[in-house]
């Protein structure tokens, strides 16, 4: 009764992995039964699921002394040593070829280690090709021109692990331990360990994946003569300047190597190391105190196999019930875990009377909800010269606040049955940072004249530290949202020279597990204000940044020179006046024009009027003389019609009067039938004109 596949959410905590396993073996008496369960996670990450934070923060972490140098950080402006090298950027590792090396630049590493220093690194290596391999070396300090003498190293010779110092006279002038042999299996099978070098001269100890060794062979040598030889320190290669025509590398490293660190004047502590090579997954048993009695069990170091051995059935299925898988990372890596269950059982009087097969299933870890990190804050603010001089905080207000979304299953069995999620926003998810960087833009800082300051006392109290430099200031550490905000508020920016610097611009971006989830790119932008422009910017700086009015109410020298700022005007208001005063000039102006216009249009309207009566008169002749001949009132027809023309050439006649022209038009017509029946009827035409 067991499952083949196991599935696995992102913060279940401790799940059974065959939580009704049991064995049969039909009522058949047995002595004993040995079982081994193993979790294949090897090709996963560095050996098995790890915190994925840079091996500064991983530090920090896990409680080890400060002032690790790493030697392969990822390729950056400040660290462009590891560009032209092969990286896998998920987990930091570097892949060596045999063709590749990179030099450490000087003042990366003091050239005087001490008697104390630890080494620590993670490496894969495999079977040197070839009956008489070459060293690889992992690293190495060796003159830089003339000579070829090997100050420091460590390397890799037909898989022995071999560490090398020599001293210089001036610190002893005897015969000294030199070089320091490990035979390790390990070193060869092409698998992740974690391997740490502590030094403490005469003694040299080894730590792989945890567990001490003692060097098998150590071979004396004189120390090296004193010269004024400069020396080169490298990665992946060892530096050859002398006895060749040309420098160049040598002794060429085959492998893959992450985490690399120096750390002089200090060794590190076992607790230490075992806290930075532990695995964040692995087997476990839920309630060992109901395991029963008579079940002996055993782990390896990383908890990747169990054994479990014990002389009753019922006890061991018991037992292996509560096997279980776990899982400490809140962002683990996705992917599967083979699982593998090996048992055999004896018999009375016999080695082996009953074979069992061997069970295959596997653990399916799903891909955690990815977080959204959000920076907000103020994003711009100006401040008098006189302050910056003192020094400004930049990030007053700063938030950071991460949201995931997930897909909520429907309650609704017809949308399941469809296949219907609804994604949903849920609230703040809470977190670990690991690094969050204030950098310049533009031209780097000026440390003649500006900086950015931290006081150190914010870092006591949480696993937190901190680099400064002129392209910006970088904490990191892992540690909670809180915390950074907490820090990055008490960040101040100073510039002591401000009459060459009008504004500075800075971003702000923070990181959780080295780089996997980064934040949003929050843009910061600084005016720094003269003393011509100041009281301009007075009243709008206020509203932006403080009230800074309500302060001065306790401190009347403030309050008077509020008051005397209010009470200048500003360019701004003296401009507004002027556009407002030329714009009611304007509508002024255009008043005038167009009464003027309504005037004279008033005019034109009352000499149309005028002609319309004397037209009158003339068509009033036509009625009262009958008599006449027809070429009079014709004439006086053409008059009117040209009257008539002149009047509709006028530009402000109206349609109005346009309407009555057309009217006396046909008074006329109906004048003309009555002259021409006038010889017809004397006796009628009178009449008809009065009635007219």
């Amino acid at each position: 009764d067991w499952n083949k596949r196991i599935e696995y959410k992102p913060g279940s905590g401790s799940i059974p992995l065959f939580p009704s396993i049991h064995l049969e073996t039909c009522d058949g008496p047995v002595s004993s039964i040995h079982t081994t369960i193993e979790l294949q996670n090897n090709y996963i990450g560095k050996g098995c699921d790890r915190e994925t934070y840079s091996e500064k923060s991983l530090q920090k972490l896990c409680g080890a002394s400060s002032g690790a140098i790493d030697l392969l950080p990822s390729p950056s402006a400040t660290t462009n040593w590891t560009a032209g090298l092969l990286m896998d950027n998920n987990d930091m590792i570097f892949k060596f070829d045999g063709k590749q090396g990179a030099k450490i630049p000087d003042g990366i590493v003091p050239k005087n280690l001490t008697d104390q220093f630890t080494i620590s690194l993670w490496m894969k290596h495999g079977p040197s090709p070839g009956l008489r391999a070459e060293k690889e070396t992992i690293l190495c300090n060796s003159d830089k021109t003339e000579m070829n003498r090997h100050h420091y190293a460590l390397y890799v010779h037909n898989c022995r692990l071999v560490f090398l110092l020599r001293k210089d006279f001036d610190q002893a002038d005897t015969f000294r331990p030199a070089e320091f042999h490990w035979k390790l299996d390990q070193i060869c099978d092409k698998e992740w360990h974690y391997y740490v070098v502590n030094v403490e001269f005469p003694v040299v100890t080894l730590y792989m994946d945890g567990t001490t060794y003692e060097p098998y062979l150590v071979t004396n040598d004189w120390p090296i003569h004193p010269s004024h030889i400069a020396m080169q320190l490298t990665v992946g290669a060892c530096w050859q300047g002398g006895e060749v025509t040309k420098p160049r590398f040598a002794q060429y490293f085959h492998g893959s190597l992450a985490s690399l660190t120096i750390r002089p004047g200090k060794i590190e502590s076992q607790k230490v190391i075992s806290c930075l090579q532990a695995c964040k997954e692995g087997l476990d048993i839920n309630s060992l105190e109901s395991l029963g009695q008579g079940i002996k069990y055993h782990f390896n170091p990383s908890q990747s196999v169990l054994v479990m051995e014990g002389d009753d059935i019922e006890n061991i299925n018991q037992a292996l019930r509560k096997v279980s898988y776990i899982n400490s990372r809140q962002f683990p890596t996705a992917g599967v875990r083979r699982l593998k269950v090996s048992s055999k059982v004896q018999c009375f009087g016999e080695d082996v009377c009953i074979s069992i097969p061997d069970i295959d299933a596997y653990v399916m870890v799903f891909q955690a909800n990815e977080p959204k990190i959000t920076i907000s804050g103020m994003d711009h603010f100006a401040r008098p010269a006189a302050q910056f001089e003192r020094g400004v905080i930049l990030l007053p207000d700063i938030r950071i606040v991460s949201t995931v979304t997930k897909m909520e299953h429907p309650v609704d069995s017809k949308e399941h049955d469809r296949g219907l999620f609804k994604p949903v926003v849920l609230e703040e998810m809470l977190h670990n940072l690991d690094f969050c960087d204030i950098l310049v833009i533009g031209t780097e800082l000026d440390p003649e004249q500006e900086c950015l300051e931290l006081d150190h006392v914010e870092l006591q109290g949480k696993h937190l530290d901190a680099t400064n430099s002129t392209a910006g200031y970088s904490i990191y550490g892992v540690d909670s949202m809180h915390n950074y905000e907490q820090v990055l508020r008490q960040i101040r920016y100073r510039n002591w020279y401000t009459s060459a610097t009008f504004d500075r611009k800075f971003r702000v971006k923070c990181s959780e597990l080295n780089g996997r989830y980064t934040s949003n790119e929050f843009n910061l932008e600084v005016n720094i204000l003269h003393s011509s422009n100041s009281n301009t910017m007075d009243h709008v700086n206020h509203m932006i940044v403080q009230p800074q009015f309500l302060q001065s109410v306790h401190q009347p020298e403030g309050s008077i020179s509020a008051v005397h700022n209010s009470v200048v005007p500003s360019v701004a208001t003296i401009v507004i006046i002027i556009c407002v005063s030329i714009l009611i000039f304007i509508i002024t102006l255009g008043v005038y024009r167009i009464r003027t216009a309504h005037q004279h249009s008033s005019g034109d309207t009352e000499g149309s009027k005028e002609n319309e009566m004397d037209w009158d008169d003339s068509a009033l002749t036509i009625t009262v003389n009958p008599m006449e001949k027809y070429e009079k009132p014709h004439q006086t027809e053409e008059e009117s019609e040209e009257e008539d023309i002149e009047d509709e050439e006028e530009d402000d006649t109206t349609s109005a009067e346009s309407d009555e022209s057309e009217e006396e038009e046909e008074e006329e017509e109906e004048a003309e039938v009555i002259v021409q029946k006038g010889n017809k009827q004397n006796a009628t035409r009178q009449e008809q004109l009065e009635w007219d």
